[in-house]
């Protein structure tokens, strides 16, 4: 099975496998990282699943829609590799995807 790292905003790293069919978002939230609150869940209505993901894996993503890029600006710790995580449909290509939880806004 794929595997996902993921970095909190304390900088603790921790590794969780990922079932097909899942965003990152729901990979992240079912393991059990309260910090990412994904409050619409996963409907790209808001930004508190904002993360930043490791810029080797970029070309593997999906394109930023104009409604992700338009909330991404909302947020205060935005930068080149910051995404949101219900945006991106985890595939077996992303096996080994490092991300980190983004700053709340």
């Amino acid at each position: 099975m794929p595997q996902l790292t993921v970095v909190s905003r304390s900088g603790e790293e921790k590794t969780v496998e990922v079932a097909e069919g899942l965003t990152v978002m729901e990979a992240i939230r079912d393991n059990g990282f309260d910090e990412l609150l994904a409050l619409c869940g996963g409907c790209c209505s808001c930004a508190t699943c904002h993360v930043h993901i490791d810029p080797a894996f970029a070309d593997k993503l999906p394109a930023m829609s104009e409604d992700e890029d338009d909330l991404l600006d909302s947020s205060d710790h935005r930068d080149a590799t910051s995404r949101l995580s219900c945006q991106l449909p985890f595939t077996a290509e992303l096996d080994g995807l490092k991300v980190r939880i983004a700053e709340e806004d």
